[in-house]
Order: structure tokens, then sequence, then C-alpha cells
């Protein structure tokens, strides 16, 4: 609320009057960390979702980052879709949130790892994040620093919610205090 009574700008009158109530601001009101949830959960679903119609595409481009031996990177890129998805379902539904922040942080910084390593190496690879990916053509730029920097964003969203993994519409309120039911 404002000085006059009315709502304060950009808020209901409702969620205005439960922030002076409970003296919570919109930061603490469990909506960044609703929108990190789901920001997380549709990146993650849709990136485990398109791998997952060709495993074997996914392993040949774990395999083109020379991080690990050929048949383990057949291994990642054959587990790593259903990981994804999994955590995606997790963050979706707001369960286990904390948890499954946990694991999609653990993703991102093995994720922005690989790609630099990819890019101090000199190789011209396609990430594969979401499908495809391959060797580049000779002359073909490869926008590492956008995929590490998108990385970086989806990190800071994991580790909002490690830090804070009460959001709204989430099934962990359900869960962890049945007095909310």
């Amino acid at each position: 609320m404002n000085g006059t009574g009315q709502p304060a700008v950009g808020l209901t009158a409702a969620a205005a009057t439960d922030s002076v109530r409970t003296g919570t601001s919109w930061w603490g009101s469990g909506w960044p960390g609703s929108v990190a949830r789901l920001l997380l959960a549709v990146v993650l679903g849709y990136a485990g979702l398109v791998k997952m119609g060709d495993l074997a595409e996914a392993g040949r481009v774990a395999a083109l980052y020379r991080i690990v031996p050929e048949d383990w990177a057949q291994l990642v890129g054959g587990v790593l879709p259903f990981v994804e998805v999994a955590l995606a379902l997790l963050l979706g539904a707001g369960l286990a949130t904390r948890t499954a922040a946990m694991g999609a942080a653990a993703l991102f910084v093995v994720y922005v790892a690989a790609i630099a390593s990819v890019w101090a190496r000199g190789l011209s690879i396609d990430c594969g994040c979401f499908g495809g990916g391959g060797t580049l053509s000779a002359g073909a730029e490869r926008g590492y620093a956008i995929d590490i920097a998108r990385d970086l964003v989806l990190l800071a969203a994991a580790v909002l919610l490690i830090r804070n993994p009460r959001t709204r519409y989430a099934l962990d309120r359900w869960v962890l205090d049945p007095k909310e039911r």
C-alpha cells in the first residue's frame, strides 16, 4: 500500500495487503522462485525430450566434446536426457525442489565447464544442448560465449531455488507443511 491507501504500483490490492501484513516483498513472496523453477523445468524438459528422440545421436554429440572415452560418452548421451526430464518433472511439480535445483545446478556447472573446455581447445562443435549438434564446417562461427551465458543464467536460477526452495503452487508446500492444505 502506498501512503494514500491505494495498492502499490505493480501489485494487486490483495498482494499489496498480504505483503504489508506479512512484511514480505515480491522477492520474498515465492514468485521469483516460482518463475525460476518453471523456467528450469521448461528448459530441462525440452532439452531432455528432444535428445530422447535419438539417444544414439545424443551419445555421438557427447563424444564430440572429447572429455571422456567414447564408450562413456555414449553412456552419458543415453542417460543425460532422462536425468534432465526427471529434474524437469520434479521442478515443474515443485517436489523436492531444493534437491532438484541442486541436480540442475550440478548439470549447468558441468555444461559450462564442458563448453569452456571445447572453446579453449579450439574445437568447433554445436553443443547439442537442445538436440542435434555436431561438428561445424570450417569457417562456421560458434557462439560459445552465448551458450555459457545462457547456462550461467540457468545456474543462477538453480542457485536461487537452492537458497529459497519455497515457491508458489509447489507440491513441497503440501508435503512439507500439511497445514497449508
